[in-house]
């Protein structure tokens, strides 16, 4: 049995996936995004480290974390279910492995919310990942940025791993949600913006496509856990810009 680290629970999400969900927010992530929006997550201790006010992550079991999802079922209708996302659900392999197969063992619709810095096509890692994913119906996949170095400067970490995890989920024909946060003067640029969409014609599973625009709704956070905020300066995109990310990202499903 191994236990996962989590950070909260959320009993009736409904932007995490298709219907409802019980979403749970795994405890710790190895990314460092300039507009992460749940940087109480980054530490993989559950004691110790930055910590909201009356915040207490916890460890658990993958059963006893299944019993507390499944008191909400009544909620989720047809297409809702379970949704992990974090921090970082695939630097927990062992418990998401648990978790998902309990799950989809007593009929319920997994989902996971992954940035996919962890994902290797090597061993022992890919064949936990090809196990998860057989326990998985659908992914929640940030193209953060299409160019490999403005990725890096954005998130702390490169994205050749990540767009073959985006290549491997293709070729398994194993569908997934897109989301690119729109950052001005980051992400908002038009060429990188048809790269992006021209990385997205090249797959076949990709069932929509969701443009975020970026906002600093999480400064109040960083404060409180005594964090500089790198995008404090930024403002939201107009709703001009962001009209125009919709029209060139979402021509990639025409």
């Amino acid at each position: 049995m191994t236990l996962g680290r989590i950070n909260k629970l959320e009993t009736f999400g409904s932007v995490d996936g298709p219907g409802v969900r019980f979403v749970v927010f795994t405890q710790g992530c190895p990314m460092r995004c300039k507009f992460c929006h749940n940087p109480e997550t980054w530490d993989f201790a559950v004691e110790g480290g930055a910590r909201l006010p009356a915040e207490a992550p916890f460890e658990i079991s993958a059963g006893d974390l299944l019993k507390k999802a499944l008191r909400y079922k009544s909620y989720w209708g047809t297409e809702g279910g379970i949704t992990v996302s974090g921090g970082e659900p695939l630097a927990q392999m062992d418990f998401m492995i648990e978790f998902f197969e309990a799950a989809k063992a007593a009929g319920v619709n997994t989902c996971i919310d992954t940035s996919g810095v962890n994902f290797v096509r090597n061993e022992p890692y890919f064949g936990k990942f090809r196990r998860l994913m057989d326990a998985t119906d659908l992914l929640l996949v940030d193209i953060k940025h299409i160019d490999p170095d403005e990725h890096k400067a954005l998130t702390g970490h490169g994205n050749a791993n990540i767009l073959d995890m985006f290549r491997y989920l293709d070729e398994i024909h194993k569908p997934i949600w897109i989301r690119h946060v729109l950052v001005p003067g980051i992400s908002d640029d038009d060429d990188y913006l048809a790269r992006t969409r021209d990385f997205i014609r090249t797959l076949g599973n990709v069932k929509r496509v969701d443009v975020l625009p970026y906002h600093a709704l999480a400064l109040a956070k960083y404060q409180q856990l005594g964090i500089d905020y790198p995008l404090k300066d930024v403002k939201s995109p107009s709703p001009e810009r962001v009209a125009n990310a919709k029209k060139i990202l979402e021509a990639a499903l025409a």
